[in-house]
């Protein structure tokens, strides 16, 4: 079943169709669509809705982590990634294939992508991009015109008249592509008159070639990758620019080599064993509490209708209606209809009695939240945890022997401690530092320590070796560091840190005050488990943004 465009007119909602839901999922698409961020005047002229309706849906989805509100601007919040997360989980594809895909980008040294067909247009799951001046800059959720990639023309080579007719009817409709917000409009109409002929070239020789579609100077080979029944599941492609090859001397390098890698992908599908399903989410009790805490502001069918996605994931790509009841605590009748409403959206398909996501679900935030940096992330939660304890907080990353701040949120006290985003310290001296180093294997401590030239910085500095080690060994098992008047006299810094999906520590949080403010064994008892539950918060979050990306420091 094809995914309609924007362009295309959709079909009559169904009686049973959930119109909150319906309503929600559009005001979804419309902040996406402004990269993330809109306010809500923008919301209502833009979705037609009342202005009372945007700020009951705001506020549902501000309540399930999924917006978050500055002042009057809507601004997606990383939770929101988990309905990606779900359809991505589903479909088996990023996670095994994707070690393979950053092996071949390696090898030659350019952008790898894998995409899938979205109906008339290709979607990215998977994106290795090299550190260049001039370097790939797609997303992973992003939806690009299949007539103008490499990936469009391999995906079409085994397109049905159905969907050649919703293409056909979308590019009548939008001829330049401008509905396709992450590519520049095609005025000239080269891609979509070509579109026909290279797609069956495509079919005949397996592969093909993009060579400046999307824009001058960006070329690109693709191959399918096909699935154990032999249907193709999605496509790799590797994209250079013209200052390193010409499309002819792209392909003489990639296709011997992608064609291995390939194979590969294609073998480890077909030995993959089938995923255990991951335990549900049974969200329907805490929508009820919600419901019953926020009153007329909170719309629990939308809130119950995206529970609904969340149902899917590893081990649990298709789901019938009693399974998805069961997974989320809803009931059935409630079940049902959302998932009427989502394959009336074009979210989900219905195949006989069960259902499956669709590539659309990555439209719903996706690109806009995969270039989240660990800054971003930590904001909202360092100013959460300094309007709780009212002392600055901050975070920082380990960069060899020194911490490197690069979040921060400041207290409005007069005296206050005044570090900036981007102030480098040693790690031995500063309570972020130690917890940073207490992350390393002990061997990897010994040599950073060794390597910082540690010096006194005031009379309480601990600057001999043995001791120093003692204190970190002691930091890792206490889960926590305070340092007191060692970088600074009159400073006392309290730190915890912060983990990363696979447990390794990526960056430490604080708070720091005058010695003044508080004892140390008043910041024990009253600070630090507020800053446990701020590390807390970044950490879900990191982990729901860093299931399928690359998340930046900064």
């Amino acid at each position: 079943m094809a995914t309609l465009n924007r362009t295309q007119q959709e079909p009559a909602a169904p009686a049973e169709a959930v119109g909150p839901l319906v309503r929600g999922l559009s005001v979804l698409r419309t902040i996406t669509d402004a990269d993330g961020r809109s306010t809500l005047s923008a919301l209502v002229r833009a979705t037609g809705l009342a202005r009372s309706t945007v700020d009951r849906i705001t506020t549902t989805l501000v309540r399930m982590g999924y917006l978050r509100l500055d002042g009057h601007t809507a601004v997606l919040a990383p939770p929101l990634m988990e309905l990606g997360n779900a359809y991505l989980d589903a479909i088996a594809l990023p996670g095994p294939l994707g070690t393979l895909a950053e092996e071949l980008a390696r090898e030659l040294d350019e952008s790898v992508s894998l995409a899938v067909p979205d109906g008339d247009g290709i979607r990215f799951v998977h994106q290795t991009t090299r550190r260049r001046a001039m370097s790939l800059t797609f997303r992973i959720g992003d939806l690009l015109p299949a007539e103008r990639t490499a990936q469009g023309a391999v995906f079409a080579a085994h397109w049905d008249r159905t969907t050649w007719a919703h293409w056909h009817a979308r590019w009548n409709a939008d001829p330049d592509g401008r509905d396709f917000h992450p590519v520049p409009p095609d005025t000239a109409g080269t891609a979509a008159a070509t579109f026909e002929g290279r797609a069956t070239v495509a079919a005949r020789q397996g592969w093909a070639v993009d060579d400046q579609l999307i824009e001058p100077g960006l070329i690109a080979l693709a191959l399918p990758v096909r699935g154990p029944a032999d249907d193709v599941l999605c496509a790799v492609s590797v994209v250079s620019h013209t200052s390193r090859h010409s499309a002819e001397s792209l392909r003489d390098l990639v296709l011997p080599r992608a064609r291995e890698a390939v194979a590969a992908m294609e073998g480890r599908l077909r030995t993959a064993g089938p995923a255990g399903p991951e335990t549900a989410h049974g969200l329907a009790d805490w929508t009820a509490a919600s419901k019953q805490e926020s009153g007329a502001e909170f719309i629990e069918s939308l809130a119950r209708g995206l529970t609904v996605i969340t149902a899917f994931g590893a081990g649990r790509a298709e789901l019938t209606v009693s399974e998805v009841a069961a997974a989320t605590g809803l009931a059935r009748a409630t079940a049902r209809r959302a998932l009427i409403t989502l394959v009336h959206l074009g979210y989900a398909e219905a195949r006989e009695r069960a259902f499956t996501l669709t590539p659309r679900v990555l439209g719903l935030g996706y690109a806009p939240l995969s270039r989240t940096t660990l800054a971003e992330i930590a904001t909202p939660h360092l100013a959460a945890l300094v309007g709780r304890v009212h002392d600055s907080a901050s975070l920082a990353v380990l960069d060899g022997e020194v911490i490197e701040y690069t979040a921060r949120v400041a207290t409005g006290r007069v005296m206050s401690v005044d570090i900036r985003i981007g102030t480098r310290l040693p790690a031995y001296a500063t309570a972020m530092g130690r917890v940073l180093l207490a992350g390393l294997p002990v061997s990897e401590r010994a040599v950073r320590l060794t390597a910082a030239g540690v010096r006194p910085l005031t009379p309480r500095t601990v600057t001999e070796p043995s001791d120093l080690a003692a204190i970190v060994e002691q930091v890792a098992q206490d889960g926590h560091a305070l340092v007191d008047e060692e970088l600074e006299e009159g400073l006392r810094s309290l730190s915890v840190p912060v983990r990363d999906i696979d447990g390794r520590v990526v960056a430490a949080v604080n708070v720091a005050m005058h010695s003044s403010r508080r004892t140390v064994a008043e910041c024990l008892a009253d600070v630090l488990p507020e800053l446990r539950t701020a590390a807390s918060g970044i950490e879900t979050d990191l982990h729901i943004t860093g299931r399928f990306t690359r998340i930046p420091a900064a």
